[in-house]
């Protein structure tokens, strides 16, 4: 089938996919002679099999350090998969039941429904498993290398410094992503990121750039600054490595 009903049936957009394409996740079976991406029985279930991973809070990156090891176990992936995603399911049942209780005018102080540590502990086990083996690339290096020796107030003073240049893309949401104000902008954010975490070249810069519009949470936590701030943010980036 086509991107376009490929995306519809899987409910995610064909941006998405696209981009899925142009990592390396998710290519499809071929392409026709128009340009339209086909994509077969192979490509949807390993789509499935990525929406899964993402269901579970996965970031795209783990994914594909994940899929694409040669030592890939699709079945042992899939009854990890199954084990969290039940632990959630109870997760929720005890949060319904619990709403359920107060509706009945119950007195019930429990807030043990709520935690999700054991959840976390293992999608943090399966990820800290990705790291361990592929989480080897000298920009990985680099990153956990200069955050591992931050202090709190250092850290709070990066993550205010990042809110800030937010603050200042969502200023000029209405201008040009190439104009000059906006591609100064994009400047500052690739210093930002070379000064606090790896060396970001263009190449870097732009793979950051698309996702800050494919992959729903970037957008969200970006978009806090004021909706459509990804949305320049990734467009801006796309004009400053073209140059």
């Amino acid at each position: 089938m086509r991107i376009q009903e490929a995306a519809r049936m899987a409910g995610v957009s064909e941006r998405t996919l696209r981009y899925y394409d142009r990592i390396g996740l998710l290519p499809p079976q071929g392409v026709t002679e128009a340009g339209y991406r086909i994509y077969g029985e192979a490509e949807l279930l390993r789509l499935q099999e990525i929406l899964f991973f993402r269901e579970l809070g996965f970031e795209l990156a783990e994914i594909k350090k994940i899929m694409t090891s040669p030592g890939y176990d699709r079945r042992e992936a899939l009854r990890r998969q199954r084990d969290m995603l039940i632990m959630e399911r109870n997760r929720l049942s005890g949060i319904i039941e619990l709403a359920e209780r107060a509706l009945k005018g119950e007195t019930n102080m429990s807030f043990a429904p709520f935690d999700q540590s054991e959840l976390e502990e293992k999608r943090e086990e399966y990820a800290r498993e990705a790291r361990e083996r592929w989480g080897d690339t000298p920009e990985y290096a680099e990153s956990e290398r200069r955050t591992a020796g931050a202090d709190k107030a250092q850290w709070a003073q990066t993550q205010r410094e990042m809110a800030d240049i937010f603050a200042e893309f969502a200023a000029l949401r209405g201008q040009e992503p190439g104009s000059a104000p906006v591609q100064a902008l994009v400047e500052k954010w690739q210093a930002y990121i070379s000064a606090h975490f790896y060396a970001c070249s263009k190449e870097t810069l732009a793979g950051l750039g698309q996702m800050y519009t494919a992959d729903e949470r970037f957008t969200k936590n970006i978009d806090q600054a004021g909706e459509g701030t990804a949305a320049l943010m990734s467009a801006a980036i796309a004009a400053y490595c073209a140059k």
